[in-house]
């Protein structure tokens, strides 16, 4: 058994490890508050915003427009967004192992994929990976971006769309759905088809003006950018619930450490106490 000594100082340590936990538990459930309210908050325009899209496609031809052209998917890109910072859970895990299996998948179709990667954990992992097609690595990005600081990645994904050099665009990301619950989803972000996209019923009635044709044109890129956006707001509420959350574990981890560790050291205390005694009661025994 450790001495006395040994376990109060791991105690000592344990008890620092604790109070870093505490207090990046604390940041990031500040933090979370805050993306939940933004991510939230634009939830609802984002929604409005693939009804319109798809509005727009059941009124006028979208096979003319670049962005809609549906093509025998050869080749794809996928947008990959993870987290800068690790001590985040699975976060970050759960959306590598959804991309292995993406490119895994890709390569069993004879697809050809194409990366994007938002955030380094993203970056570190590909780096392992040989023979990936990299179109860029952005890193750093801030927690709340304005769509122009997103507009590198969206310049990239619809040149190369438009230029027919890849037949669609995917995200994957971490859907946030509570503080406890995040799931990773790939969403198909161009061609802008959006099937899956209920029109609501006063928007079914919306007369669009001059013409739809003329309002597809104008607002089609735009709606898209936001869906972009979304994802990366959506993500950014995950982590930070996610890396709360393993912050909250670890400090209750270290608690229970103390506890154990407490423990030990009062046995240890008790079983030093007990010797002396009997050593004591012995050598008074010998005297006699």
């Amino acid at each position: 058994m450790a001495s006395t000594q040994q376990i109060k100082a791991r105690i000592k340590s344990v008890k620092s490890t604790k109070q870093i936990t505490k207090a990046m538990e604390l940041v990031a459930a500040s933090k979370m508050r805050r993306a939940q309210e933004t991510t939230l908050a634009s939830r609802d325009y984002t929604l409005t915003a693939r009804q319109i899209l798809t509005r727009l496609r059941d009124l006028t031809d979208v096979s003319k427009h670049p962005l809609f052209t549906t093509r025998e998917v050869k080749s794809r890109i996928i947008i990959v967004i993870t987290s800068d910072r690790g001590l985040a859970g699975a976060y970050n895990s759960n959306v590598l192992r959804q991309l292995t299996k993406e490119l895994k998948s890709d390569e069993e179709n004879g697809t050809k994929t194409s990366l994007i990667l938002v955030g380094k954990q993203a970056s570190r992992f590909v780096a392992r990976v040989e023979g990936l097609n990299i179109l860029g690595s952005y890193d750093n990005m801030p927690e709340k971006p304005e769509i122009s600081e997103l507009s590198p990645i969206l310049q990239t994904i619809k040149e190369a769309f438009k230029s027919a050099d890849t037949d669609a665009v995917d995200i994957l990301f971490t859907d946030f759905k509570s503080s406890v619950l995040q799931e990773v989803t790939s969403t198909r972000l161009l061609p802008a088809a959006f099937q899956e996209a209920r029109v609501s019923h006063n928007l079914a009635d919306a007369i669009f003006e001059p013409s739809p044709e003329e309002v597809l044109k104008t607002i089609a890129e735009r709606l898209i950018d936001v869906q972009l956006w979304q994802a990366y707001l959506e993500s950014q509420a995950s982590e930070q619930s996610a890396r709360m959350l393993a912050m909250k574990t670890a400090s209750d981890n270290a608690g229970d450490l103390i506890d154990d560790l407490t423990l030990a050291a009062n046995t240890a205390r008790q079983s030093a106490i007990t010797q002396e005694l009997a050593e004591i009661t012995g050598g008074a025994e010998a005297m006699k």
